[in-house]
Formats: structure tokens, sequence, C-alpha cells
């Protein structure tokens, strides 16, 4: 992926130009210079406010996407994007760590770095596949000149036999793939994991860019994995999106929660783009036409920024991997920081992490994918306390206490006897995204049913909250359910440094039985939530001034005219993960 040029704030950086023009005309954004200073401006002191106990992140300095994670020989490898000198992107090589269960993690030496002609410049984002004889190979983009050309590039283990695959190679006959005419050289990265036809060849499929607009899904066909050949067309393709990269194509069951890795046209198919014009990323469901190597989305199924999310919050360059030990896929996402300034993350000496990685599968419905932390999490559960048939009249709130509030897992299912009191959807609101509403209608606008939910990482008087929560509204023909989770009072530190946002989307879930469920991760400075069992996730980045360590609190709250009933909540203590630097 491509962080140079300080787009590494491309996701806040609109509205935050727009915001910060607006209020104060004493703010200006580092030079060009001061940031090309501070990529090798090693750490001296690494602030431990806000970092996490139980989510993955180096010992300190930046990290960015999550490369190649697999499972191999009873290890589980994850390589991410990483800078050894400094705690904004730059200087970019490939760190590795292993684990056993996804939670505890040995960190090893970097795996590949720049040091030959076609990876001088930059070795970036890239996927593992297991070769027939249980032999892994890495591709990855290599950055030629600078101009950013890009091509793509193989690395293999230099010693089968080591259970940590310490030493990589990246053999001579590198690189593998160098564009074509046709293609956007500085737009062609990311290499997806390749996987093998009935017609015996390897298949992979980068991400581009053309004519400015209409994101590429690029593949490649090779018989031996050394000689590719680029198709006739892309896998797929779509106008108005921008650069599509770090791009995931994976086969998903019909029915169950088990993953799958055969390419066959009995399944579904997920293609997921991350877009780095927005910093958002988004998915469809299709079909794959083996035969035309083409893939077709659902009816129904959103090509556009405005489709589905694997994450609606600050999430980004995601990548699965079939994990054949407990036969499901898992996620990995990354995580940026929500500070504006380099500076910021100069000074605590660390920014990014990646977030807790996930088993997805195809919702029952068929028309979306639902996300669940991997179960491993929960050997870090420690003091737990439970709440049950608790009523929420309006304006209420009860305190969850006997738990560790700033490092916490929290999962509650609320009810509520009617629906009638369910706000109607302004028809206006149908073009707009869940994060508009929310920021039209949060927590502490009063509505009919909601919103309720979870008060996180507060101060006592709520001066300081990221509130998780519900509103139900009543559209024409049906119900519309908006999660929310809403950073806008999440600190106290000015407006001017921080992109405080309140994240949002809608969750596609039957009101029948009346009740709706939700699940927090909270850890110090993020909140990972999954609304109604993983049909809708959302993470926020926060930063309390106040709510921190033994001085946060959490909440259940409702700020709607319906009571609520708090059925169940289940809250536990966070251990820290094992992580040896």
């Amino acid at each position: 992926m491509d962080y140079s040029s300080n787009s590494r704030w491309a996701l806040p950086v609109i509205l935050v130009c727009f915001f910060i023009v607006l209020l104060s005309n004493n703010v200006v954004f580092a030079s060009h210079k001061v940031f090309i200073h501070l990529q090798s401006q090693n750490a001296v002191n690494v602030q431990t406010v806000h970092r996490t106990g139980y989510h993955f992140q180096p010992e300190k300095h930046w990290i960015n996407d999550p490369n190649a994670p697999m499972y191999f020989n009873g290890i589980y490898h994850l390589f991410y994007q990483y800078n050894p000198n400094g705690s904004v992107w730059g200087n970019i090589v490939w760190a590795h760590s292993v684990s056993k269960d996804l939670i505890n993690w040995i960190n090893l030496e970097p795996a590949i770095y720049p040091s030959k002609p076609f990876d001088q410049f930059g070795t970036w984002s890239g996927s593992a596949t297991i070769l027939p004889g249980n032999k892994p190979v890495i591709l990855y983009t290599g950055i030629v000149d600078a101009n950013q050309t890009q091509v793509q590039n193989y690395a293999i283990p230099a010693n089968l036999s080591d259970p940590y695959l310490r030493e990589w190679i990246k053999p001579d006959n590198n690189p593998l793939i160098v564009a074509d005419d046709s293609i956007n050289k500085t737009k062609f990265r990311d290499p997806t994991t390749a996987w093998m036809g009935k017609d015996g060849h390897w298949r992979i499929v980068m991400g581009s860019l053309r004519k400015h607009s209409r994101g590429l899904a690029i593949m490649y066909r090779s018989k031996d994995f050394m000689k590719w050949v680029k198709a006739k067309h892309p896998l797929h393709s779509t106008n108005g999106t921008g650069n599509w990269e770090c791009p995931d194509f994976f086969p998903v069951a019909l029915k169950g929660t088990n993953g799958i890795d055969q390419y066959d046209e009995e399944y579904k198919y997920v293609l997921k783009n991350s877009m780095d014009l927005t910093r958002f990323e988004y998915y469809t469901l299709g079909k794959y036409d083996t035969k035309k190597d083409r893939y077709v989305p659902d009816v129904g199924s959103i090509d556009s920024w405005k489709g589905l999310r694997f994450d609606y919050g600050n999430f980004y360059a995601s990548k699965t991997f079939y994990d054949t030990s407990k036969n499901r896929r898992v996620i990995w996402g990354w995580s940026n920081e929500s500070d504006i300034f380099p500076e910021d993350d100069n000074a605590k000496g660390w920014a990014g992490i990646q977030l807790i990685p996930r088993k997805v599968w195809l919702d029952a419905s068929g028309k979306q994918l639902v996300q669940w932390p991997v179960e491993e999490l929960e050997t870090l559960r420690t003091q737990k306390v439970q709440l049950s048939n608790k009523k929420l009249n309006n304006g209420e709130k009860v305190e969850v206490t006997g738990i560790t509030p700033a490092q916490a897992d929290v999962e509650v299912t609320f009810s509520f006897a009617s629906l009638d009191k369910a706000e109607s959807f302004d028809s206006s609101w149908t073009d707009m995204y869940a994060q508009d509403v929310c920021g039209l209608k949060g927590a502490d606008v009063q509505g009919g049913l909601g919103p309720f939910g979870l008060a996180t990482l507060a101060t006592e008087n709520l001066e300081e909250n990221t509130p998780v929560f519900f509103r139900v509204f009543k559209a024409q023909q049906n119900y519309k359910v908006l999660l929310c989770s809403d950073a806008k009072r999440s600190t106290l530190k000015f407006n001017e440094t921080m992109y405080k946002v309140s994240f949002a989307g809608f969750v596609d879930v039957d009101l029948t039985d009346k009740k709706l469920s939700l699940r927090s991760l909270i850890d110090n400075s993020v909140i990972e939530s999954f609304g109604a069992g993983g049909k809708t996730c959302i993470t926020s980045r926060v930063y309390p001034t106040l709510a921190i360590n033994e001085k946060a609190h959490l909440f259940a709250f409702n700020n709607g005219t319906e009571p609520i009933t708090i059925e169940t909540l289940d809250a536990w203590s966070m251990g820290k993960a094992k992580i040896q630097y």
C-alpha cells in the first residue's frame, strides 16, 4: 500500500482540512521536510498511555498493512508493513511475528526489506500461498525507482526445517511480473493469495486504476508460478471508485460457519478492495465463472463506496487466510491512529495496531458476511461480572463495576416490549452514509426506540465517553437499525488535533423477537464493536485524557422513551497478550 507523501492521513484528511480552516487559522500541517525528518527519528521514550493491552502492536514505531498471514506446520505467521526507524510511514520493511494461538506473539527479525534492484525503493504489501509439497511462497510488490514504478516479486524460506521460517530469500529471477503498457505502473500492487483453477493454472489478482476513476482487479495466470501472463480482461472492474489496493478474493460456503479454500463455482465469492481515495474498504458478494475467469456481483450487492464493509470504522488494508487447523477463514485488519499530526505519533513513539483477528463466514441470508473475534481471545478473560433483567427508562444508566473498564470484553443483549416508538426514517437520509445519520442522531439526542447501548472509556460524569449504541427507525416498509460508535466526546483534547468522528453502519436484522445484541472489545485506545452477532462491525480509535486506566468507567444507558431491558450482560477484565520483542 502507498503511504508516501503523507497519504497515511488520507482517511480523515478531507474533513480535517475543512474543519481546521474553520476552527483555527493558526493550525498548519507539518511540512514535507518535517515529515521526511520524522521517518528516521528513532523513538527513545515510548509512551504507555493509550497503548493496547491485548491487541497486536510492536514495541515501538509505525506499522500498517497486515501481510501474508498464514498457518504453516502448526505456527501462525503474521507479516506487516513496519518502519524500524521511526513512528511515521517510511523505510518500510516486512516485519515478522509468529504465534501458536493468534493472540500471543514472538517478534522476529524482518523477513523482507529493500535490498535488490527490483525492490530497492520499497517492499510493499502482498500475500502468502502454500504450494504443492507444503512449500510457502510470498508474493509482494517491489518499488524499483523514485517514480514508484511497481513490480511483483516473490520470496521463499531459506530453511523449511526452521519452524519459525526466520529467513527469507528473494531469488534473482525477480521480478516475476512487470506491468505492460496498458497498466498504470504506479497503481499496480498488492498481489492476492494464489489459487489454482481446474485447468491446473495458478491465478492471482492485483489492484490497479484505469483512467483516474475505474478500479481494477487485474488477473494473471501461470503454469509453474514463475512465468505469469496477464489475462485479456480483469477479474472485475468498477467505474467511479478510484484506485483499488489490497484486493482480496475468496470463496465462502453457502451454509455453516466453516471456511473453504476450493475455488469452485458452487460457492459464493467475496471480492474486497481497499480504496486509497477514501481510506475505506468495501466488498461485494457474487459468482465466479471459472471458465471465463470473471467475477459478477450478485444483484443487490452494491459495487461502490456505499457497498458492504467488513468494518464501518477505522479499519483498512484487511487480509484473510484459510486456517487449516480449525477449518475457518480468518481476517486481519489494520487500524491507524486518529491524531492528525505526525509529530503526535513521533512524540508517543508508536503508531498503528493490528485489530483482533476475526473468523468470517456467510450470513444465513446469503446477503452479507458475519465476523466474530477468534475464540482464542477468550483465554485472556479474567474477572467476570454479570447483569440480568435490568430495566432502563429514558435517561437512565447503570454502571458496570467489578472489572477493568479500560481493558474489557463486554457482551450484552437488550430487549424492548414494543417497536411503536421507533422514529420515522427521513426519506432524505436514503442517500446518506450511516455515519452521517449518526452525526445527526447522536447518543445524547433523545429518541423513541434508542439510543441505547454502552458508554465506553467514560468518566464518571460522562465528560469523556465513546458511546456504542443502537437506534431503531421505522421506514415505509420495514425497520432500520443503526449502530453507531461516536467518538465526538471521546476526549477533551482540542478538535484541531484529533479526528473525532461518528462511525456507523445499518444492521440487517429481524426484530421479531425485539432483541438486539452487542459485543465490544475495549482496549485503552481502541473499541471494536460487533452488532447483532457480528453482522455490523465498527472500530473506533480514541484518546481520552481523563478516562484512562483505573479512572475509566463503563455504563449501559438508554436515552429513548421506550424502556429497554438488559436481558443479559457479561463483562470480563482482559489480561495482556504476551508479546516477546
